[in-house]
């Protein structure tokens, strides 16, 4: 948690179960040689369902993102339109919003860069989406070698 009064960091976390079930889903529909449902999205190898537990849905005021790589490489984080503990197996393209989180470091650099004017928009609209939501799904996408043990992530709110 932020350590500033008036401050709540809530983390990004990896659920394992759920992107293991997705990923299940793949393998099953490769084996049967079937075909996805229209307009459905399979998991691909780099990427993982996250989820962020809201303690407190009202009175959130987006502040910033913390994203600490420790390679670099980048990650681009979707959020799903998903309201209750979902059977993320069938989750649609159509559930996937917009805009996304891309968050990448540099060789050499220091800092995590982002397109901050997409970032803003998107933590406002994650803070939108937590009135109606104790838990809100997203899907990370991991490039340029970066692998989600590399990765440290959070949401910043004013309370």
């Amino acid at each position: 948690m932020a350590a500033e009064a008036g401050m709540l960091e809530l983390p990004f976390t990896c659920d394992e179960q759920l992107t293991r079930r997705m990923r299940l889903r793949f393998q099953s529909l490769q084996q049967k040689n079937g075909r996805p449902q229209d307009g459905e999205k399979l998991l691909s190898p780099n990427e993982h369902i996250y989820r962020v537990d809201f303690i407190q849905q009202h009175k959130l005021r987006f502040l910033r993102w913390d994203v600490q790589l420790d390679r670099p490489g980048k990650v681009t984080v979707t959020g799903t339109s998903q309201h209750w503990t979902p059977d993320l197996t069938h989750l649609m393209n159509r559930q996937l919003l917009e805009p996304v989180g891309i968050f990448w470091k540099k060789l050499g650099a220091k800092e995590v860069e982002c397109n901050e004017a997409d970032a803003q928009e998107f933590g406002e609209r994650i803070t939108e989406l937590a009135q109606i939501r104790k838990v809100m799904y997203f899907l990370l996408t991991f490039t340029g070698g970066l692998e989600p043990a590399q990765l440290k992530a959070s949401i910043v709110f004013q309370v």
